[in-house]
């Protein structure tokens, strides 16, 4: 059996060689880390296995595997077949390229690709599109059972594609989508390569999925979903998001390598609240992403509940590697996170309760964000676009600001609780100035609230911290934590603002700032065993001079 952690080590080790001053070495990453990954691919001892059931093979049933004549009708009618037998079915693909439109899985079929074995979606979005108008997904199950996807084969949605056949019908006025999106130019009716709702147990095992013209899968209000030792690469078109997890319960994701151009493994809630996001476990994961490595959000209406993450690489993702939002009304609680490795990434850890509100009524209370512990981080913050080498690079940002910090923001009447992080280590770029942006650390009412915005790192344009912006939390606990500028920032370390029973212990400060710790509107603060740089360069523990208290705290000590 292959490591996997040593697999994580190895792979982290070989990257944090490099110095992230050149494109060119950027993009080898991407090569090295999936060649590690393929060199060191294996299957988890403990999955749940697939039941054995009575094999047939898609040929016999008139599947050519061409790659040209579309097979759809052939496999199809096997899927039936299999689902027609008491205890369900494996269809066998063989070595070819299986040309398909849309195909729906029934209750107790398993899929397996052998070795050489592609599915092949079609480029013709008529072949996705029902006779009502609706357009299905290339692999879709509706309320069922005991499905299975296998490899070594792979699916390939040929998702650009797809998508650009799709607005050309429509600038033709072949195919005209009112809704079509202008702004972007793109279908807001795109095929996914998976699309499961409603469904209990399922597996998929070994497969390699790629390119899809929307969302890659999505898992909408499904029980017992394991997905282990799958490779997805899907840089393709917009809204690629490797793994969406939408209103599920007893999910395992493991062994995962998922290349996306959006988020790589995605939590939502929307589906109407029989279900939300309960009993949920990630690990062993390699991630890159055009925009958040791990997200929570940011459609949130029910519930993140019981969700633990752990062992997972992050790297060349120009959003957060740790994202956690809750801004329609859902609970999003008993989160812990340990062991994470981000470099070349945007932002190490963004928290953020709010309350936008979309697609539920205006007056929807605040959902809870408590209970979330961080541990074992290191992370290593890029100064340029940590996606500049994708084939389709996540919307540029669109405000001035200096490098954003770390962030746990809650509202005024809404504050983040009980927060732990722990083991933390984060090197920032430097490199702010004064004439580029600028907030002062002792008016924190610059910075605004944001109360409805859709959630993102950036949301707040310029912060005044350059390590950790903390903002309208109850609880917090930090012990260990390291901080890192490789060039001179001018801002503090820290900035706690509307923050009430916050612990800081041990953490060093790896910059010469006179004012490295600054606390407004604070209340029962203990900080403990600072240490920073001296003009030597050496670190030393620091004196309670460089921490900065507005009038209305209470109750700070500096130990």
């Amino acid at each position: 059996m292959i490591n996997r952690r040593k697999f994580l080590k190895t792979s982290l080790a070989a990257f944090a060689a490099a110095q992230f001053t050149a494109f060119n070495v950027i993009a080898r990453q991407l090569e090295n880390y999936l060649t590690q990954f393929e060199k060191n691919r294996s299957k988890n001892p403990t999955r749940q296995p697939i039941k054995q059931t009575k094999t047939l093979n898609v040929k016999s049933f008139g599947a050519l595997g061409n790659g040209a004549a579309l097979d759809t009708k052939s496999i199809q009618n096997a899927i039936n077949k299999a689902a027609s037998y008491a205890d369900g079915g494996t269809l066998i693909f063989p070595e070819g390229q299986y040309h398909t439109g849309s195909l729906t899985l029934k209750n107790n079929v398993h899929l397996h690709f052998e070795q050489g074995a592609t599915l092949l979606g079609s480029t013709n979005i008529y072949d996705y599109q029902s006779h009502d108008g609706m357009v299905h997904s290339l692999l879709e199950a509706n309320r069922c059972k005991n499905i299975a996807i296998s490899g070594p084969g792979s699916i390939d949605g040929r998702g650009r594609e797809l998508a650009l056949n799709i607005n050309d019908l429509h600038h033709r006025g072949v195919r005209v989508e009112p809704d079509f999106n202008d702004r972007r130019n793109r279908s807001r009716h795109r095929p996914s390569v998976i699309a499961f709702h409603h469904c209990e147990d399922i597996k998929l095992y070994d497969i390699n999925i790629k390119n899809s013209a929307g969302w890659v899968q999505h898992y909408a209000g499904c029980r017992y979903l394991e997905i282990d030792n799958m490779k997805v690469e899907s840089d393709a078109f917009w809204n690629n998001d490797g793994i969406d997890i939408n209103d599920c319960e007893n999910v395992k994701i493991t062994g995962c390598f998922v290349n996306a151009a959006d988020d790589a493994i995605c939590l939502k809630s929307t589906t109407g609240g029989q279900f939300h996001n309960n009993h949920v476990y990630i690990s062993d994961c390699v991630l890159r992403s055009s925009s958040n490595g791990i997200k929570f959000g940011t459609e949130s209406m029910w519930g993140f509940t019981n969700v633990e993450i752990e062992n997972i690489q992050v790297f060349d993702t120009y959003r957060s590697a740790i994202a956690l939002e809750t801004v329609d009304g859902a609970k999003l609680e008993n989160v812990k996170i340990n062991n994470v490795d981000a470099y070349n990434v945007g932002c190490a850890i963004f928290i953020r309760r709010g309350q936008r509100n979309r697609d539920v009524p205006v007056n929807t209370p605040v959902g809870n964000l408590k209970n979330i512990k961080i541990s074992n981080v290191k992370a290593y913050i890029s100064f340029l676009r940590a996606d500049a080498e994708y084939q389709v690079r996540g919307p540029a940002l669109n405000s001035f600001f200096n490098p954003i910090p770390a962030s746990i923001s809650g509202l005024p009447d809404a504050h983040v609780e009980n927060v732990i992080l722990e083991n933390i280590e984060i090197s920032y770029p430097g490199r702010a100035n004064k004439g580029f942006a600028y907030r002062p650390a002792d008016l924190p009412d610059l910075v605004p609230q944001e109360r409805a915005e859709y959630p993102e790192y950036t949301m707040f344009g310029e912060l005044p911290a350059w390590g950790l912006f903390v903002r309208h939390v109850t609880g917090l606990k930090m012990n260990n934590i390291k901080l890192v500028a490789r060039e001179a920032d001018f801002r503090p370390a820290y900035v706690f603002n509307d923050v009430q029973n916050l612990t800081l212990n041990k953490s060093d400060i790896l910059s010469t700032n006179n004012t490295q710790v600054v606390c407004n509107k604070v209340v029962q603060v203990k900080i403990s065993e600072v240490k920073g740089l001296n003009k030597a360069g050496n670190l030393e523990s620091l004196s309670r001079n460089v921490l900065k208290i507005d009038e209305q705290s209470r109750q700070v000590s500096w130990h």
